[in-house]
């Protein structure tokens, strides 16, 4: 049986500089898919070749409560945060920062110097942590492209690659504090993949670039949609004439409160209020931009 879709829709812009973004979660349907409060769509842009790189990042800023996840679909990004954490990846790599009880973090994104597409395109997750985490010391991890984990589907270069959490015998890197996933989908024309579900878990997906057939509909480039709660399973179909892209996620439902000002989400007002008073009192620290 397939789930049903409950809604789909489009992201609301949420521009930062030059960066075209897309709010895709929340949304006046979801506030949360799974433990994932917060998703950006860092929209395709095509660079001239003589273009100036960014040097500086989009904006130094703190956070609390949650963990950062980008997924970098092409592009470079630069991340630096006030623990002292300082790496870049390149396309199909993964930063992953655990704000836990307070960092301040910023990015860079510019051009892969290693491939020719001359394109940034890239999403960022919130990952709403359970409480026991919010008040651990922040972690960072980054993660390759070629250390991603990733299954072949087909012979004609169809893949799903395993952005969070778990997929048949594939295991992130990116640590999981309750059930969740994040795929990357990929299929050649004129293919199929099914997707099997667990009851009660919450299931959305994301269609950065392509029109796409789930379960016998046709959603466009862009669109968000969100499954039922039902066990069943999502067919995904290229039909088109173009390779399509999907980023499949959720997880267990978060069950403790959810209380979000910001860039901190919380389990309460006091917390929130506790969270601006640390972050003014200088307990996050500063940035060091020397690497």
């Amino acid at each position: 049986m397939k789930k049903e879709v409950s809604f789909s829709t489009t992201g609301q812009r949420a521009d930062i500089g030059d960066l075209t973004i897309y709010r895709i979660i929340p949304n006046r349907y979801a506030r949360a898919i799974g433990p994932f409060v917060f998703l950006d769509h860092i929209a395709p842009k095509l660079h001239a070749p003589d273009a100036p790189r960014m040097t500086t990042g989009t904006g130094a800023h703190p956070h609390r409560g949650i963990a950062t996840l980008t997924y970098l679909l092409h592009g470079e990004d630069e991340h630096f945060d006030s623990a002292g954490n300082y790496a870049k990846v390149n396309s199909g790599g993964i930063q992953w920062m655990k704000a836990g009880n307070g960092i301040i973090h910023d990015e860079t994104l510019n051009v892969d110097p290693l491939e020719t597409t001359g394109l940034t395109h890239g999403l960022q997750f919130w990952v709403n942590l359970p409480s026991r985490q919010k008040a651990e010391a922040p972690q960072y991890l980054s993660v390759q492209a070629p250390d991603v984990p990733q299954k072949k589907l087909d012979e004609k270069g169809s893949f799903i690659k395993v952005i969070a959490g778990q997929y048949e015998n594939l295991t992130s890197a990116i640590p999981s504090y309750s059930g969740q996933f994040i795929y990357h989908l990929h299929l050649q024309p004129n293919e199929l993949f099914s997707l099997d579900t667990q009851a009660g878990w919450e299931y959305g997906a994301f269609l950065p670039e392509n029109p796409v057939e789930i379960n016998g509909i046709r959603y466009q480039a862009g669109e968000f949609v969100e499954f039922d709660r039902n066990a069943g399973h999502i067919e995904i179909n290229s039909t088109g004439s173009s390779a399509i892209d999907v980023i499949l996620f959720g997880g267990e439902p978060y069950t403790e409160p959810i209380v979000a000002e910001g860039p901190f989400v919380m389990n309460s007002k006091l917390q929130i209020a506790e969270a601006y008073r640390d972050f003014f009192n200088g307990k996050y620290g500063t940035i060091a931009y020397n690497n």
